[in-house]
């Protein structure tokens, strides 16, 4: 199998993919040699670079020689420019660009003296030999500063590509030049093919190519036939260099195409040339290299086509960089009206000049000038039909239907996927396209916006990198700056002597003293004095009513006690002293309840007093205990009286009575109820052993043994709430005490009467009572409920079997002393109610009071409708 050179060297071309053919038209400007044209009063050269890689080298005013640098840099990829005549720097301000969007870019201004004085640098030619001894950096030079960029129309520096990657083992000629219209390659191929091979001899010098192919469309046979003369007179090795023609296509004349139709090869997606081992020179450039090294002559001109039939003169002519399109189209007698299309390059990858007054830079080959004819105006854009003509046609094998979609609808990421920066911007598909899509247009502002956002990104990074530069800049001044003052510190510290040092730490030891007093006498201030204030007002006002009521001293030594106390525990404790108020008043309540059930046991007999009782009997009242315990002994009068009356309530009343006083308690659901409702329980148990031992023998049992039983039955009462809570347990012991009390005296009293119910009619009521009330607490739908419920009926069961052993009974008790008791036992039951809430206090005093209202009344009933009756068990 023969390698890639034994390849080239019989000439082996490849094809290519899609390409077309259109109308050539090159007839037209390659008929004639090039020549010259009047110069323009003003020049126009574009210095973009200004600001970023070079300044300028001339200010408004001075004056400049043919071939001057305008521009000065020192970087590798600066390219200067030059003035193309002499004459004055007149103006450097923005002007119209060669470009389709004719932006404005700075421009340096050049009024013509005509005078063509050439600068000192530009010599006479050097001889081969000379051109020979040069070394590789001086040529390179040499091409750098006479600003040579490529002339096949992409401008790129030529002295960076001459500084390749990797070794060149092939180098390309191109002279090509397929796009219709254009023949400036191909004249000055034929005109000054002997300066083309000097430029190819010196790339030869400077890259030592293994083959060099001269590439010539076959539509160009001088051209093809100077060549091949000319590079049999030079010195190159015979085997190095050749001439190959190849077929007539477009776009064969780009690189890649132009690589893969000589060599088979396609370069891949986002690479160059130079990694195959492979360089593209236009043959212009290599013109122009030759007229660099040989006469140190920098880019000034080029050759450019004057075509179409809108210009009287068609040709190719020498013309300077920087004269204005205008000046051109005067001198060609261009034929057109202003509306007249112009366009920079031929009619497939060139675009249409807004404004004639730009200038002709270093990649302008060709100013077109068609009529009508020859390039119609553009149609109006179709719809796209999906034929799929444009990707026949794409020579990079590309996919433009997509493409274009992406583009219109500026999803220029997605059109990047689809490889957008492979377009060669060739043409093809928009030529072949029946809905007359621009498609071309499209892919260039797509590239546009892409590049845009790579700048941007590049900037933004830019910004980071100094941004982290300098943030790590300060980091280290603000250590050495610490660094620096530690250092300092530590040599101060080594200085002192020791009277120094304990003067220092004196002076800090005052100032942490001085600190903890400020925050000692803030926290007093805000801790003790309000809660001072607020407690001496609670003592004045419970004072001022205890005065009220006529019991002044009581409440001046409650006053006093509660107005003491919190400040002593207040200087003692701190923060503690609200809890500690809180505290004194609780222990306050207890002792008064205490001391309330002391007085009350002297005068129903019971003389039994445990010393701690006698030590909470004298504990003052509080206000709300007062208030109770006044309610209470009201409504204890209240029902006394109204059981000595001669009214009598029917069973209905007396029953409805008891059932609303129980419904009215039956609304309190709370633990305290509970624990009621167990002591309850505990005293009908009592009262139930009391009646069986007094029904067994017909002995009477004296008021203190009855009381001291009943006292009994409590205590085990208040055995059972002890499993609670043990202070709330004594105290409903005692209230359970004194309620027995009451009650037992008020069965004597009821024996003692002439008048007996009867039985069965007693405890039906009694029960239908207990029954009703079950039902109402039943209705409160909660195991609470149904406790009391039974715990009622077994009371009401009780007592209806007690008070039928005390009417056996021979004892009477005073109505004095019974009325006495209940009013007591009311007091102590408004006293235990004001444990919770004084509505809730309230309601057991009011239920107290139906209650004993209703006694008295079914008591009034049975001794007036059944006198004389005796008892069945």
């Amino acid at each position: 199998m023969l390698t890639l050179l034994e390849q080239i060297d019989k000439g082996t071309l490849w094809r290519i993919p899609g390409g077309i053919h259109p109308p050539e038209h090159k007839s037209l400007s390659n008929q004639s040699e090039i020549a010259r044209l009047p110069l323009a009063d003003h020049y126009l050269i574009p210095v973009p670079g200004v600001g970023e890689n070079c300044t300028l080298a001339v200010k408004v005013g001075d004056a400049v020689t043919k071939g001057q640098a305008l521009t000065m840099g020192e970087g590798f990829r600066h390219l200067p420019v030059h003035a193309p005549v002499s004459g004055k720097v007149i103006a450097i301000e923005e002007r119209a660009s060669n470009h389709a969007s004719a932006l404005p870019v700075l421009t340096c201004v050049i009024e013509n003296d005509h005078q063509e004085q050439w600068t000192d640098s530009v010599h006479g030619p050097l001889s081969p030999e000379q051109v020979a001894e040069m070394d590789s950096d001086t040529i390179i030079r040499r091409i750098q500063a006479a600003g040579i960029a490529g002339l096949g129309g992409a401008a790129f520096p030529t002295h960076i590509k001459l500084k390749p990657v990797s070794d060149i083992e092939l180098l390309i000629i191109n002279g090509v030049e397929c796009e219709p219209y254009i023949s400036s390659d191909d004249r000055l191929m034929q005109e000054a093919c002997d300066e083309i091979v000097r430029g190819i001899a010196i790339i030869h010098q400077l890259l030592n190519p293994k083959r060099i192919i001269v590439a010539i469309e076959d539509n160009k046979p001088k051209a093809i036939e100077q060549m091949e003369h000319a590079l049999n007179r030079s010195q190159l090795p015979n085997h190095c260099a050749r001439v190959n023609k190849i077929p007539t296509l477009y776009p064969s004349g780009g690189e890649k195409q132009l690589i893969q139709i000589l060599t088979g090869q396609e370069v891949p997606s986002g690479a160059i040339p130079a990694n195959l081992g492979i360089l593209v020179q236009n043959v212009g450039t290599a013109y122009s290299i030759a007229q660099a090294v040989y006469r140190n002559m920098p880019l000034i001109e080029r050759v450019v086509t004057l075509t179409g039939q809108n210009v009287a003169k068609p040709g190719n002519y020498w013309v300077p960089i920087g004269t204005p399109v205008e000046h051109l189209l005067e001198v060609a007698q261009f034929r057109g009206d202003t509306n007249a299309p112009v366009i920079i390059g031929g009619p497939m990858m060139g675009y249409m000049l807004p404004d004639v007054a730009a200038p002709i830079t270093k990649g302008t080959n060709c100013v077109l000038m068609p009529s009508e004819q020859e390039v119609a105006p553009p149609s109006p854009e179709q719809p796209c039909i999906r034929c799929g003509e444009c990707a026949q046609a794409c020579p990079a094998q590309l996919l433009p239907q997509q493409l274009f979609w992406h583009a219109k609808a500026q999803e220029y990421d997605k059109a990047a996927s689809y490889n957008l920066r492979d377009c060669i911007e060739c043409g093809c598909c928009s030529y072949v396209c029946p809905s007359d899509i621009p498609l071309v247009e499209y892919y260039r502002v797509a590239k546009s916006a892409l590049r845009q956002e790579a700048e941007e990104k590049k900037q933004a990074e830019l910004a980071k990198q100094r941004f982290d530069s300098r943030t790590l800049r300060l980091e280290q001044e603000k250590r050495a700056r610490e660094e620096k003052a530690k250092q300092a510190a530590e040599r101060r510290k080594a200085q002192m002597t020791g009277s120094d040092k304990d003067a220092v730490a004196a002076a800090m030891a005052r100032i942490k003293a001085k600190k903890a007093a400020d925050e000692q006498s803030s926290t007093g201030s805000t801790t003790d004095k309000p809660q001072d204030k607020v407690a001496a007002a609670i003592a004045r006002a419970k004072a001022k009513k205890a005065a009220q009521k006529g019991d002044a001293t009581t409440a001046t030594e409650t006053a006093e006690q509660q107005t003491s106390t919190p400040r002593a525990t207040s200087a003692d404790n701190g923060d503690s002293a609200t809890l500690s108020q809180k505290e004194k008043v609780a222990a306050a309540i207890a002792r008064a309840k205490a001391k309330k059930a002391a007085q009350n046991a002297p005068e129903s007999g019971d003389t039994s007093q445990t010393p701690a009782q006698e030590t909470e009997a004298n504990a003052p009242l509080s206000q709300k205990e007062k208030v109770a315990a006044a309610i209470a002994r009201a409504k204890a009068k209240k029902a006394a009286q109204a059981s000595a009356s001669d009214e009598q309530v029917t069973p209905s009343e007396s029953q409805t009575n008891i059932q609303n006083g129980a419904r009215d308690g039956a609304k309190a659901s709370s633990p305290e109820t509970i624990k009621k409702a167990k002591i309850a329980a505990a005293v009908a148990k009592a009262k139930a052993n009391k009646a069986a031992q007094a029904s067994a023998g017909d002995e009477q049992v004296a008021p203190s043994e009855s009381q001291t039983n009943i006292q009994n039955g409590a205590q085990d009462g208040s055995q059972d709430g002890d499993k609670t809570s043990t202070p709330e347990a004594i105290k409903k012991a005692k209230i359970a005490a004194a309620v027995a009390k009451a009650k037992a005296k008020k069965a004597a009293q009821v024996s003692a009467s002439d008048e007996q119910a009867a039985p069965s009619e007693s405890q039906t009521n009694i029960q239908n009572g207990a029954q009703d009330r079950a039902q109402d607490d039943g209705n409160a739908s909660s195991p609470e409920a149904i406790k009391k419920a039974k715990i009622a009926a077994a009371v009401a069961k009780a007592k209806a079997k007690k008070a039928a052993q005390a009417s056996a009974s021979d004892e009477q008790v005073a109505p004095s002393e019974s009325q006495t008791n209940n009013q007591d036992g009311a007091l102590d039951g408004a006293q235990d109610g004001d444990k919770t809430s004084p509505p809730e206090a309230i309601k057991k005093a009011k239920i107290a009071a139906a209650v004993a209202k209703a006694k008295a009344k079914k008591l009034a009933k049975a001794q007036a409708e059944t006198p004389n009756n005796e008892h069945k068990d």
